[in-house]
């Protein structure tokens, strides 16, 4: 078998590819995302506020999660993603001529039931938190089920979550992991770089205005999960399915004033957070006990090659000559 980051050799690696295709996924998948704030300057416009009031008000996150209908407003969130997803496919299918499957696993087809392990496991263990956390601290939750928003949500969600969480998956997991591999010719940058941007994406979500920079933690400390879990199994199907069930049941369960994701939940959390319950324990207890247990289950050996060794080119003649 092939390992995952050596997939790209079966397309076209110059570097000016990655760079154009880095740009192009980005740009298309921003303009999917301004969809949102078009719906709600539009609503606004109809509320009599003038386009200087309107664009002060598109910077505060209350203004743009709660001026739409919730339900509205989360697929408005989602469908950028569709577009982002949309244009990796273009990407590697076009720019690199890559087969799809290659930049998601190394195996002769992609392992579903990999992918539906990882997604069963993480439910579990989102929903065994959440009801314990609800059962020793109820004062600090609010009943907010209402079913024919709930199904809606849901119907939204099951459609609509997994390809946000694929796409990211597939972009940084997937895309930039094997364009910074056969471009250093190094697992360990990879691995360093992609996780990293991964979680400084994440710094303009509302939680961090919440908690701080240093919830920046959590989210490059997921990265780097995601990604180990990618290099160790040589394919994205357990950050696939690990991905979509943490955002979805989240989505489902519990929401909160200042979370990304403004839902018609089950429950929404009224407390206050804390550094230790959000950020170090799932980062430096869970996170490792996740990865020993995935290791377990599927084998996992020669950790150093997989995690820092060189990416292996096949065949440098070819290559050197594809990328001439």
């Amino acid at each position: 078998m092939k390992g995952y980051i050596e997939q790209a050799y079966q397309g076209l690696t110059e570097g000016w590819r990655y760079f154009l295709g880095f740009i192009l996924i980005f740009i298309i998948w921003q303009i999917g995302s301004s969809i949102q704030g078009i719906f709600v300057f539009l609503e606004l416009k109809k509320q009599g506020l003038t386009e200087l009031e309107i664009t002060s008000k598109l910077t505060n996150f209350e203004v743009l999660m709660g001026t739409l209908e919730s339900n509205f407003n989360f697929f408005l969130l989602l469908l950028g993603f569709v577009f982002g997803f949309a244009a990796i496919f273009f990407t590697v299918k076009f720019i690199h001529q890559l087969s799809f499957k290659s930049l998601i696993t190394s195996r002769a087809k992609i392992d579903w039931k990999r992918i539906l392990f990882s997604f069963g496991f993480v439910a579990v263990l989102v929903s065994g938190s959440t009801f314990l956390e609800y059962k020793l601290s109820p004062e600090e939750f609010v009943y907010n089920f209402e079913l024919n928003r709930f199904l809606i949500l849901a119907l939204i969600g099951i459609l609509l979550v997994p390809i946000q969480t694929t796409f990211e998956e597939l972009y940084f997991r997937g895309y930039l992991l094997q364009g910074i591999g056969t471009a250093f010719n190094s697992r360990a940058l990879s691995l360093i770089i992609t996780s990293v941007l991964f979680g400084l994406l994440h710094v303009f979500n509302p939680e961090i205005g919440k908690l701080g920079y240093e919830l920046l933690i959590v989210y490059i400390g997921t990265g780097f999960l995601l990604c180990i879990m990618t290099l160790m199994d040589e394919g994205l199907e357990l950050a696939i399915g690990f991905h979509a069930a943490n955002n979805l049941l989240t989505a489902l369960l519990v929401t909160s004033d200042w979370t990304a994701f403004q839902t018609h939940s089950i429950l929404k959390y009224t407390g206050e957070p804390s550094l230790l319950s959000n950020v170090y324990i799932p980062v430096f207890i869970v996170y490792p006990v996740i990865i020993l247990i995935f290791a377990k289950i599927y084998k996992w050996n020669n950790w150093k090659a997989r995690l820092f060794g060189k990416v292996e080119v096949p065949n440098p003649d070819m290559v050197e000559n594809q990328n001439i």
